[in-house]
């Protein structure tokens, strides 16, 4: 059954991050944190994944970072989601579903066509959606009010 964990906001807000700020080059998992209050053992456990899956390209080096694999309308919330879900279904082998008949027959079908529902409208947003949101909110980016004008 889909749910919404920490894990999986922490990883959205991890990837809008690297696309909104991540324009001049890679973005720093240390500033990641600063910025979104993110604890550490959390966010380098999801970068790796979503370098795995594409979504992220990591770079290495003093100056490296995080980048995006690919345009930012073109990676959906739904991408994200889908991996942070692969991980938790990995460390929680228990089956959401019930064994019963009634369960079998009923309430399996309504909660695999909800998850279906729900995924279909993440797949539907684009990293690009919420960066012009944030844009829009007026959320500062690193790159913000820092230009240096020298004669």
């Amino acid at each position: 059954m889909f749910r919404l964990t920490k894990r999986m906001i922490y990883a959205l807000e991890a990837v809008v991050d690297v696309a909104y700020n991540g324009r001049t080059g890679p973005v720093q998992s240390r500033d990641i944190t600063r910025r979104q209050e993110i604890p550490q053992r959390y966010l380098e456990q999801v970068m790796q994944q979503l370098v795995r899956a594409g979504i992220l390209k990591g770079v290495r080096g003093p100056k490296g970072g995080y980048n995006l694999a690919r345009e930012r309308r073109r990676v959906s919330v739904g991408e994200i989601v889908q991996v942070v879900n692969n991980m938790d279904l990995k460390k929680d082998k228990k089956e959401a579903l019930s064994q019963s008949p009634m369960g079998i027959k009923v309430i399996n079908p309504l909660i695999e066509s909800l998850n279906r529902d729900i995924l279909e409208k993440l797949n539907r947003v684009t990293l690009q959606d919420l960066c012009q949101q944030a844009m829009n909110e007026g959320v500062e980016t690193d790159t913000t009010n820092n230009f240096t004008f020298t004669i």
